[in-house]
Order: C-alpha cells, then structure tokens, then sequence
C-alpha cells in the first residue's frame, strides 16, 4: 500500500509559476513510478506528466511539454511538478499517482495502470 498527499496548489495569475508537491509513505517509494494528472470541471481526467521509480525517463503530455517539470527526490520519497507560464486552462484538480507496471517506453508512463492515488489538489489560474 503507498499513501500520496499532493500540496501545493492554489489560486495565481496567468503566467505565474507554481511547484505542487507528492508526499509518498508505505513501501518503498524508488520502485513505483510516479504521474501527474489533472481534472477540470466537465472534463475527463488527463495524464500530465511522470517519471520512473528513478528519475530517469521522464514523459508529458504536449499541453505542457516546455512548461512544467516532473522531478523526485527519492530520499524524501516525493515528487515534483514544477509549473511555469501557467494558463487558464492549466485550471484543474491535480493528482498525483504510483505505478509499479513496468516502463519499456517512455510513452508507457502516460498510459500504464496507475495503482495508488492522492486525494488531488486544486490548481485555479486566472486571467
């Protein structure tokens, strides 16, 4: 069982830049790859960025390819969404979330099975 509890996130400006965190607990954090995800109202929930249990591969989504950074810190079992040039339609819920299936590509990260989930954190940008 791993336990996920993002932080971060609150109300900016357009163009303001913003770093959600996800604070992992349970077993051992380096062998599950880790997502970002987000909701908008009305909308289904959409990949927006990870990486694997090491850091190493990293994939986003084109919405936010150049503008937001996924890192991790495996030493204090969290990981990172550095958001920059946020827009109003960057507006969400953000989730983060842990695989343990295995990457083969880099792609896999965006549509593996993601097995734990936070309770999300609300992201408003506004105009």
């Amino acid at each position: 069982q791993v336990q996920l509890v993002e932080s971060g996130g609150r109300l900016v400006q357009a163009g303001a830049s913003l770093r959600l965190s996800c604070a992992a607990s349970g077993r051992t954090f380096s062998n599950y790859g880790m997502g970002w995800f987000r909701q908008a109202p009305g909308n289904e929930r959409e990949f927006v960025a990870a990486a694997t249990g090491s850091g190493g591969i990293t994939y986003y989504s084109d919405s936010v390819k150049g503008r937001f950074t996924i890192s991790r810190d495996n030493t204090k079992r969290t990981v990172y969404l550095q958001m920059n040039s946020l827009n109003p339609e960057d507006t969400a819920v953000y989730y983060c979330a842990a695989t343990d299936t295995r990457v083969r590509t880099a792609q896999d990260l965006s549509i593996n099975p993601y097995k734990y989930w936070g309770q999300g954190t609300q992201v408003t940008v506004s105009s």
